[in-house]
């Protein structure tokens, strides 16, 4: 698939079959997020892949949404702290730029694969502590389902390059 039909046809699913997903393309998908780039490349990123199959209600105090748990995997990105590059000039910190990074390249190469994701900030963070049973320093980032699209894009709705470009100055 052409990069330029890939970007075009990822879309937020809300809607998955029951059917397995390949373990090739799961470690494809792993693989093409461990190629991402990060902030003096430090990978500051752990991967949690979570079977989905009797573990429903426990995920779902994480994000409350039925079609979260419908697919075969959900992902979560965690960021560790403690690697995570920071800027010296300010003191920024660079961890959830390396993690979306990262979840951007989850998404694309499951699209490319024939596989759906939609990216969930909107989670509860305690709840995701808790039941990932994630240690002190490591924060949840992002989760995306994963597994086999049981609905079709919707027309995406998006502003105008001429209104999100500026050249040379603001």
């Amino acid at each position: 698939m052409d990069f330029f039909e890939l970007i075009r046809s990822r879309y937020s699913v809300r809607a998955y079959t029951d059917r397995p997903v390949e373990d090739e393309k799961v470690q494809q998908i792993l693989e093409a997020a461990r190629l991402a780039p990060t902030a003096a490349n430090r990978q500051p990123f752990r991967i949690l892949v979570i079977k989905t199959a009797g573990r429903e209600d426990e995920l779902r105090r994480i994000y409350s949404r039925q079609w979260f748990v419908a697919a075969p995997y959900v992902l979560c990105v965690c960021g560790v702290e403690a690697e995570a590059w920071v800027r010296n000039q300010d003191g920024r910190d660079y961890l959830d730029v390396d993690a979306a990074i990262v979840m951007d390249h989850i998404v694309l190469a499951a699209t490319a694969l024939g596989l759906g994701t939609c990216w969930i900030a909107a989670f509860d963070p305690e709840a995701a502590r808790e039941v990932l049973q994630l240690p002190d320093g490591v924060e949840p980032i992002i989760f995306t389902p994963l597994g086999y699209p049981d609905d079709r894009p919707r027309a995406k709705q998006r502003k105008d390059t001429s209104g999100l470009v500026r050249y040379d100055h603001w």
